[in-house]
């Protein structure tokens, strides 16, 4: 009897093994659905060359990559994927764009790993794996913490993205002394954010103060007002960081508005989102030092120049994540023994990439970011 039983468990290990075996000379193939022509061609086919650099590290001829042009339309979108979950491909890396995940939860069996950085309202079946809001608030909570930032006013644009950010917000527990959503309509900006800010009430404190001097019998007091001349506001503000969810020009003039309403950057600090190192912030004075999350420099720095050296231009910004989530695949198709099934990106799993540090958990994707700051024209990293 002993002997039958040890001759089952042989049997049984043997049997896995040679499972496993079958599994990892299987092919691995993965599609690709990202726009090949029309407007946003540079894009997909950055994607496409970022991903032959991964492929070429990874090394392991089992990969295969098989590309399709989404033509940037979601109707298209769901017709390449059909065309490729025939072929039995489960994982599809893609779209680019939030608009073409329209339909894909008609292809139940195949998980997206979108390019996107939105969250909300994606079918079950879409990951978004773009440097999304949570990711970044994750970053800033910890900057409050290392600055012991008590009192932050979160500045929000009034745009499709606020319910992004709102949602982040509730994720991450972020302690803010107050949210604000202001318009992109730079006509109401400023008056916006004079309200925020009690810019007429301390412009009032300032006339105020120098009637009462001029009144007054204090001792210096023509030097006393002569000093108060060259302020625009008397009094506190009640805030002690601002963290602006806003980029590029927008950013600046939120910014532009906050310093006319005299709430400098020497005063508060000032915390905006990723910005993918614009070097524009670094000859913008008056916002130094600005905070804000990113994915590690240095490393970015080191694809760029690969990326040149192989193909004699820059990348676009995403593709620098298309790099990474290919090796993203490889490693969560190994750890789960080369079998392809909808666990894979469920099971709680990190992955240290070059864009940094991925957690992968209950079907989303969170980055560990570094904090940097711009200030001294130069990118500093914090942590």
């Amino acid at each position: 009897m002993k002997t039958l039983i040890k001759a089952i468990i042989i049997l049984i290990v043997i049997l896995f093994c040679a499972n496993n075996k079958i599994y990892a000379n299987e092919l691995i193939r993965i599609g690709v659905v990202v726009p090949l022509s029309g407007e946003y061609k540079e894009i997909g086919e950055s994607i496409l060359k970022s991903i032959r650099l991964a492929l070429n590290k990874i090394d392991d001829s089992k990969i295969i990559v098989i590309p399709k042009d989404t033509e940037n339309n979601p109707e298209t979108t769901l017709k390449i994927s059909r065309e490729l979950s025939s072929k039995g491909i489960k994982i599809i890396l893609g779209p680019v764009f939030n608009k073409n995940v329209l339909y894909l939860n008609e292809l139940k069996d195949v998980t997206f790993i979108s390019f996107t950085n939105k969250v909300i309202n994606n079918p079950k079946n879409v990951i978004s794996s773009g440097v999304n809001a949570r990711s970044q608030l994750l970053a800033i909570k910890k900057l409050q913490e290392k600055l012991e930032l008590k009192r932050s006013v979160f500045l929000v644009p009034d745009n499709e993205n606020k319910n992004e950010i709102k949602k982040a917000i509730l994720k991450t527990k972020l302690k803010l002394k107050d949210t604000f959503f202001y318009s992109t309509d730079p006509t109401q900006l400023t008056s916006q954010i004079e309200k925020l800010t009690r810019y007429e009430q301390r412009k009032q404190n300032l006339e105020d103060e120098i009637i009462r001097l001029e009144n007054s019998t204090e001792v210096n007091k023509d030097k006393k007002i002569e000093n108060l001349k060259k302020r625009d506001t008397i009094g506190g503000i009640n805030f002690d960081s601002v963290i602006i969810a806003d980029f590029d020009e927008s950013l600046k003039s939120v910014a532009t508005s906050l310093l006319y309403t005299d709430v400098t950057s020497k005063r508060i600090t000032y915390i905006c989102f990723n910005q993918w190192f614009d070097k524009s912030l670094l000859e913008e004075k008056s916002l130094q030092p600005i905070y804000f999350p990113s994915i590690n420099k240095e490393n970015l720095d080191s694809f760029n120049s690969e990326y040149f050296k192989n193909y004699k231009n820059f990348p676009s910004q995403i593709s620098f994540l298309s790099y990474d989530l290919i090796g993203l695949v490889y490693y969560l198709i190994f750890k789960n023994n080369f079998v392809i099934d909808e666990k894979i990106f469920y099971k709680e799993n990190k992955f240290k990439g070059k864009t940094g540090i991925f957690e992968i958990k209950n079907n989303e994707i969170t980055h560990q970011l570094n904090i940097y700051v711009a200030e001294d024209k130069k990118f500093r990293k914090i942590f």
